[in-house]
């Protein structure tokens, strides 16, 4: 989990870093301990207001692919600087016409340990053609619960930071070099 002031830092350098013609905006960074992801809103394609559902997704689509193809040796080279700096893979992603699509990304492998109802309910997902395999099904879990609770999870995310702040301003741990008991101790005189 990384601070607000780390976020703010690692954000500040990509918007530096990037040329201003790759993303109309920079619209999200983030970071855990394995990746960073940097994704940025690209223009949408012309299209006539009525077109069909179908053709809409289509020029988004290949408004995607264009521009994953044309930006990649700029996109790599900046990658290259990040993780040099920040030790961490980077990720890219767009949004396009309200369309989030993310490319290469780190896939990290996650262990737990589910006891049979939790197994029952990856299994379920699986019979009903929901997903392919546990791993599937587990992240197919894991994002079902990331969109329903972004703002409980923002919170969480808000709190540990909160947490981390006061743990840093907290007195310093280390004796007193002088071995006299500190009388905030509340020890009695002479005890």
């Amino acid at each position: 989990m990384i601070t607000t002031e780390q976020h703010e830092k690692l954000r500040g350098w990509f918007a530096g870093r990037l040329p201003d013609d790759l993303f109309e905006e920079l619209t999200d960074v983030t970071a855990d301990r394995e990746e960073i992801t940097v994704v940025g809103r690209i223009a949408a394609p012309r299209l006539a207001e009525d077109a069909p559902a179908a053709e809409r997704r289509a020029a988004v689509d290949a408004r995607i692919q264009e521009f994953r193809e044309r930006t990649r040796e700029t996109r790599m080279a900046v990658a290259r600087d990040a993780e040099h700096r920040f030790r961490h893979k980077v990720s890219w992603g767009v949004v396009c016409d309200g369309e989030r699509a993310l490319f290469t990304h780190v896939a990290a492998p996650v262990m737990t340990r589910l006891r049979q109802p939790e197994r029952q309910v990856l299994d379920t997902l699986i019979a009903a053609g929901v997903a392919r395999s546990r791993s599937d099904a587990l992240a197919w879990c894991v994002r079902l619960v990331q969109r329903h609770t972004d703002d409980w999870l923002t919170e969480l995310r808000e709190s540990l930071e909160h947490v981390q702040r006061v743990r840093a301003q907290g007195p310093d741990a280390s004796p007193d070099p002088s071995g006299a008991p500190d009388p905030a101790d509340g020890a009695p005189d002479g005890a």
